[in-house]
């Protein structure tokens, strides 16, 4: 028998009249421990003001006392009429990207369903039934729930751990924001300054591992070495299964795991290049130590902050291929290496990591400025991808790339004059061919340019990108560990009917 909204919605639902402030707001949520409000104007539901959207007041600095909700609120939010079933809130919630849907009887609010309602549903829900209206790619779908990030596409803003994602990126650094994502919080002075030195002591190959990594770099990339590499390491380190180990164990892991990876690529790529690898030094910090083991030479401050905060915007990005790929393999229990390797050969992907050297050979294509129109008109006219424009979740400026076009033109030069022309030129031809479909840059686009102006050859971006993802990884394999249940979703079966009589041989 279907389930009915009224049988999952949360009754009385609580509301708050729409010239009222974010404090007075925060304060109804507080004392009924609710995740939501509905926003009215003389009993009309106007909008609806969830946490997230006063973690996104918060990560602007505004004061909340004299700030309305009218302003943050989603207006004109969809409604659920008593006896909808819930496969008209999973539409909302899923396809709108929404988390609280009102309940309407006649046009009076009676309720709210929330996802956390409908998670609860469809854990009992058949696999018959649950199948059968998910999206391609599972686009939408909420898998599973997270403490470490999220990303909100409409609105153009991604946060770790409660603080925008590009505040910490301008205010803090790569150390203090591994130590938010691994312990929770933002450490003080002293507490940054331990967690570095411990970071910074971590960073040697062992033995074992370093006389393998010349056959490694001769067999492929960077990237290809750093899997084969990881799977020795754990190896060698005696890493069990996380099932079999508490969540200390699995933390000591894992911060070995992230602070040696960047040597491991840098050696490789050196031994690739027949150089020799740069010992990694304990008085710099991640990002310098990144770019001496890389170059052999102290980098300019500018350059070491540049990559620093390309960095900290890649360290997490909600349920991407790789992060997801990381949760499935740790859902089975295995060892952190394991669900790393997996996490690294979902990046590999063109589709996903392998985006910022393609973006710099479209400009290399390219050429000149004055080619620019004429070029991205034919590859739109032919269909073909425009390397570094649109993403499968922000439908608005994507706020990794707005944030990096910025360092990119702190840096200066003829890379980034060339950028902004065919960034500019292509959105214009865009809007011209495909007036309803709107692009933007993505961060691939200027993280190209910031690499590239820092002295990162091309052949290490994507690797870059995979040193400070696998902070993320981490932190995601320790929280699926943390509460595991093992993920095994269901499949549609779209072949011949069964069942088909076998035939004699």
């Amino acid at each position: 028998m279907a389930t009915a909204v009224q049988d999952l919605m949360s009754s009385p639902p609580v509301t708050c009249p729409v010239d009222a402030t974010l404090t007075e707001a925060t304060a109804l949520m507080n004392d009924r421990q609710i995740g939501s409000v509905v926003v009215t104007d003389r009993r009309a539901i106007v909008g609806i003001l969830t946490e997230r959207d006063l973690l996104r007041a918060a990560a602007t600095r505004i004061d909340p006392r004299n700030e309305s909700v009218r302003r943050w609120m989603t207006a004109d939010p969809d409604v659920l009429g008593l006896g909808d079933e819930v496969g008209a809130a999973w539409s909302g919630l899923t396809h709108h990207h929404y988390r609280h849907l009102p309940v309407v009887d006649h046009g009076d609010l009676v309720g709210v369903v929330s996802l956390r309602d409908l998670l609860t549903v469809a854990q009992i829900r058949p696999a018959d039934e649950a199948g059968t209206d998910v999206p391609r790619g599972l686009e939408g779908v909420v898998v599973a729930e997270t403490s470490v990030g999220d990303v909100r596409g409409r609105e153009g803003f991604f946060h770790y751990r409660q603080y925008s994602a590009v505040d910490l990126a301008a205010r803090r650094s790569l150390e203090d924001v591994w130590q938010l994502l691994f312990d929770g919080a933002l450490p003080d002075r002293t507490g940054a300054a331990g967690f570095a030195e411990e970071v910074a002591s971590l960073r040697g190959i062992p033995e074992g591992l370093t006389g393998q990594l010349p056959s490694l770099a001769a067999m492929g990339t960077p990237l290809d070495g750093l899997r084969t590499a990881i799977s020795i390491l754990g190896a060698e380190r005696g890493w069990r299964p996380t099932l079999d180990i508490d969540h200390a164990a699995l933390r000591s892991q894992a911060l070995h795991l992230c602070a040696v990876v960047p040597t491991i690529l840098t050696a490789l790529f050196r031994l690739r290049n027949g150089k020799d690898p740069v010992d990694p030094r304990d008085d710099l910090s991640y990002a310098a130590n990144y770019l001496w083991m890389l170059t052999g030479e102290e980098a300019p401050a500018t350059h070491v902050r540049a990559i620093e905060q390309y960095l900290v915007l890649t360290i997490d990005h909600g349920f991407n291929a790789s992060t997801f790929a990381a949760r499935v393999i740790a859902s089975t229990g295995a060892d952190l290496a394991a669900a790393t390797v997996g996490a690294i050969g979902a990046l590999s992907g063109p589709l996903h990591g392998g985006a910022p050297s393609r973006a710099l050979d479209m400009l290399d294509a390219i050429g000149t400025p004055e080619r620019a129109e004429a070029w991205i008109r034919r590859a739109v006219t032919r269909g073909d991808r425009i390397m570094g424009f649109g993403h499968r979740v922000y439908k608005t400026d994507d706020p990794r790339s707005v944030f990096l076009r910025d360092v990119a033109r702190e840096i200066g030069g003829e890379l980034f004059d060339f950028a902004q022309q065919v960034e500019q030129t292509t959105v214009e031809v865009l809007a011209e061919l495909k007036p309803g479909r709107q692009l933007y840059t993505n961060v691939e686009f200027f993280a190209g340019v910031v690499m590239h102006s820092c002295g990162i050859p091309r052949e290490m971006f994507t690797p870059t990108f995979a040193s400070s993802r696998t902070i993320g990884w981490a932190a995601h394999i320790m929280e699926q560990a943390d509460d595991n249940r093992l993920i095994r979703p269901a499949a549609r079966y779209v072949g011949p009917p069964p069942p088909q009589p076998v035939p004699a041989v």
